[in-house]
């Protein structure tokens, strides 16, 4: 892996086609977790973290599958969702999500991560989450919606990260793209999550546009470019990326909050996944955090580099 980084400065690729991009995307769960596990089955052939790589493709898959006769998630009423529009909030509450609609998702994915090749340590942790009760299990659910998730559990975590993502993916959804509003900087308009990146965008009517991409529910917000995706700064904003590499996958650098937040070039290549490239280029992120600038993104299956 080679040991440089280049600054890229500003961003050249800042200015092009003029387009009125939707504020936000909202995710398709039917499709979102199947495509993911086909780009990091894909990342996993040669990669160093090939291992980790492949066990993250099979829980993708599973994602996708234990879907299949899942009830309907209850998503918030029409009032309050006016309520929390009015006030600037999102829709859904990461505090309270529904407790029976979760739990069912939750035991499925463990049934389904029974049967998939995974590390000793994945193992373990699948054993360790089988027997707790429901209070840890709860527990669990907590740490990863408050983003603070234990040293001495990652692992357990990981399935408990996955079975939120279905959940929220699902009730987000269910919602109307067109009635969303900002919420601040650095949060989901749809469940106040952080983002796990940002992506440039080749889509029709909208190219060239940049999209923050929550870690946990899948939403696809718009942000304005050159601007940091956690404080909202304009200034002091650099982008760096391995030497050599492609330029597909880039950190964006802040000096005032001093923080990076990777940014995907995914007009340059459409099968850059947010979360699934974010994995695969942790040599960046060893890099990057070596010149000083914290991890200001949230990644539940990067937890602890």
């Amino acid at each position: 892996m080679p040991r440089q980084i280049s600054p890229a400065g500003s961003d050249p690729t800042a200015i092009g086609e003029v387009s009125a991009p939707p504020f936000a995307r909202l995710p398709d769960p039917s499709l979102l977790f199947a495509r993911r596990a086909q780009r990091l089955a894909g990342l996993a052939e040669g990669h160093q973290l090939g291992a980790y790589l492949r066990f993250l493709a099979a829980v993708s898959n599973a994602q996708h599958h234990i879907q299949d006769g899942l009830p309907d998630p209850e998503a918030p009423d029409i009032d309050a969702r006016e309520r929390a529009r009015s006030f600037g909030m999102p829709p859904l509450d990461r505090n309270k999500p529904a407790a029976a609609a979760l739990s069912e998702t939750l035991e499925r994915l463990v049934i389904a991560a029974s049967t998939i090749d995974k590390p000793e340590a994945a193992t373990g942790a699948l054993d360790r989450l089988k027997q707790a009760g429901p209070s840890e299990r709860d527990g669990m659910v907590r740490n990863v919606l408050a983003d603070a998730i234990p040293m001495e559990a990652l692992a357990e975590h990981v399935y408990v990260a996955a079975a939120l993502q279905v959940h929220f993916t699902r009730l987000a959804g269910c919602l109307d793209a067109a009635a969303l509003v900002p919420v601040g900087d650095g949060a989901c308009p749809v469940c106040g999550g952080p983002p796990v990146s940002s992506m440039i965008v080749g889509w029709h009517g909208a190219h060239g546009s940049r999209f923050c991409a929550c870690s946990l529910c899948g939403t696809l917000w718009n942000y304005v470019r050159i601007k940091c995706t956690l404080c909202g700064s304009t200034k002091g904003i650099g982008y760096q990326e391995i030497e050599g590499g492609p330029g597909t996958v880039k950190a964006e650098t802040c000096k005032a909050c001093g923080c990076y937040v990777k940014i995907l070039h995914q007009h340059k290549d459409p099968a850059l996944d947010p979360v699934a490239d974010d994995v695969a280029t942790l040599g960046l992120d060893l890099l990057v955090r070596e010149g000083g600038y914290r991890r200001g993104s949230f990644n539940p299956f990067l937890i602890g580099y």
